[in-house]
């Protein structure tokens, strides 16, 4: 069979891996991302990831038939066209672009590869996780998964029976723009007050931190929850009420959509029970309770989700059925 590459396009690292639609992935390869030399040197930069992909798995041979590739990435994606909506200066100047056609046009110059019909399909980098996490990871079987990532932004994102729920505007379960109980008065990245990445985020953490009166030598997040993990007191009030928002988020968004299940990654969910704990405590306490035994559980797939979803989304567009991997048959 013909082989999918998925890729995971992020502001500093590109990463990508064969992937079956028997859920095997392949080894993933990673290279730093060509953020602040343009649109233009970061398709170059996923055309030759894609490329190497396929000689490694290829080995002394010749490369394996390439036929389709996902890319899930940073921005407002239209899923339709391939092209970027919108996007913050974590990738300048990626508004507008044409991620399908750029990387299938490159492609398409390659030596050995005829691009010109080339299925490019492009996701939404949370969109694209969610979607990995609903076939291989710890929502697979659900038919309907809300998955929240917690970092520099807190992103979201709803599957339904496998595939990401798009919305109208290419903005459905964007969840850090949503006003949420805790956030009053903040003011959020886009400029408006009392949304919930004003607190839930990793970089607003660390502001509400020293907005209690913190000490302004932890630089970072990742001090402030050090602190918290050595017992200051302030600290632990800063991670727990930035919890507590994400959690109350969360119920509000399961009372409207009733799914199987809810997943929660990124940085700050692999921050432990400090963070974990009043997080579902605060979900649990505000949920109805028709909701009250929800599956609340954290992301598994890791740094493999999204390439996972992506090439997920583009076997999906060659029609392909997605299965999971066959377990490993006992020697004798």
């Amino acid at each position: 069979m013909s082989h999918v590459v998925g890729v995971d396009l992020g502001g500093t690292k590109t990463a990508a891996a064969l992937v079956g639609a028997d859920g095997q992935v392949g080894t993933v390869l990673t290279v730093p991302t060509p953020a602040r030399s343009g649109p233009d040197a970061i398709l170059d930069s996923v055309a030759r990831l894609v490329e190497t992909v396929l000689a490694q798995a290829a080995g002394a041979g010749p490369a394996p038939q390439l036929a389709a590739v996902g890319i899930g990435t940073a921005g407002v994606v239209d899923a339709s066209r391939g092209t970027i909506v919108s996007a913050t200066d974590v990738l300048p100047g990626w508004a507008g672009t044409d991620v399908a056609g750029g990387v299938r046009a490159r492609l398409a110059a390659s030596a050995g590869l005829t691009g010109a019909a080339l299925p490019v399909v492009v996701e939404n980098d949370v969109d694209a996780h969610a979607a990995g996490e609903a076939w291989l990871g710890a929502a697979a079987g659900a038919r309907i998964a809300l998955m929240v990532a917690v970092g520099t932004g807190v992103g979201g994102a709803v599957v339904l029976d496998g595939t990401p729920l798009r919305g109208a505007h290419h903005l459905a379960g964007e969840m850090g723009h949503m006003p949420v109980p805790g956030a009053d008065g903040l003011i959020c990245g886009c400029g408006r007050p009392g949304h919930l990445e004003a607190l839930g985020s990793g970089p607003a953490l660390h502001r509400h931190y020293l907005r209690l009166g913190g000490d302004d030598a932890a630089a970072d997040t990742r001090a402030v929850v050090a602190r918290a993990a050595g017992g200051d007191l302030l600290a632990r009030r800063a991670v727990a009420e930035s919890a507590a928002c994400v959690g109350r988020a969360i119920a509000a968004i399961c009372t409207v959509l009733d799914p199987d299940v809810v997943v929660v990654g990124g940085g700050l969910a692999q921050a432990g029970p400090l963070w974990w704990d009043p997080m579902l405590q605060a979900l649990r306490d505000d949920v109805i309770d028709p909701l009250a035994g929800l599956p609340v559980l954290p992301a598994a797939l890791g740094s493999q989700a999204a390439i996972v979803g992506a090439a997920g989304a583009a076997h999906r567009h060659l029609g392909r059925t997605l299965t999971l991997p066959c377990p490993p048959k006992d020697t004798p």
